[in-house]
């Protein structure tokens, strides 16, 4: 099972090291961060690199493909080299994923219209502008298409698409392994939990 995290300037860690840790623990999964050329690539944070240990040409056709968000996407929306090569690789996965603005990627390349979709709260309903239906879920299966909502929901996505690609034990041990096991210490991690006035506080953070 080979697995691409393409990676871009001005991703999100979480976005893409939480389903790293995921799917690299399931047996016979090979998981390769990539990009236009090896090296490594700075996140949105500006002080954590992730290093991109094979290129697009390298894997030209993985079996599941799962793109981080980040500040970096929409500039990345105008990558022609990233864009193709998901546009490509789409065509032969058995699963094409993203996570948090990652769909805007995977709508970019052309892969979302007339497909639901979601991502981070504060970009959901913009999704229709890449032919996208937004559903706001935490994680959003239609056909081969994965997509998770804001970064956290990146684990709960590659724990959903381990058990799709294999089963769900293998899903239920890996978590076990993670002891992924959220008890948050506040019920504000969602628009329908938070009170009034976070929402703008906590875009602050993020913009």
């Amino acid at each position: 099972m080979r697995i691409a995290i393409p990676l871009y300037p001005g991703f999100t860690a979480l976005d893409a090291i939480g389903p790293y840790t995921v799917l690299s623990l399931a047996p016979g999964a090979s998981v390769r961060f990539v990009a236009a050329e090896r090296g490594p690539v700075l996140d949105d944070q500006g002080e954590l690199s992730v290093a991109a240990t094979a290129s697009y040409a390298d894997l030209p056709r993985p079996d599941i493909v799962l793109v981080p968000g980040g500040v970096g996407t929409m500039e990345a929306m105008s990558d022609e080299k990233l864009v193709t090569w998901l546009r490509e690789a789409h065509e032969h996965t058995r699963w094409t994923t993203s996570v948090c603005t990652g769909s805007y990627l995977l709508g970019a390349a052309g892969l979302l219209r007339g497909r639901k979709a979601t991502t981070h709260w504060s970009l959901l309903d913009h999704l229709a502008g890449v032919g996208a239906e937004p559903v706001s879920e935490r994680v959003v299966i239609d056909g081969k298409i994965v997509t998770a909502a804001g970064v956290s929901a990146g684990i709960d996505m590659a724990l959903t698409l381990l058990a799709l690609a294999t089963d769900e034990t293998t899903a239920q041990a890996v978590q076990l392994a993670i002891e992924y096991d959220p008890h948050p210490p506040f019920a504000t991690g969602s628009l329908a939990t938070a009170p009034a006035g976070l929402a703008e506080r906590a875009l602050g953070l993020i913009t």
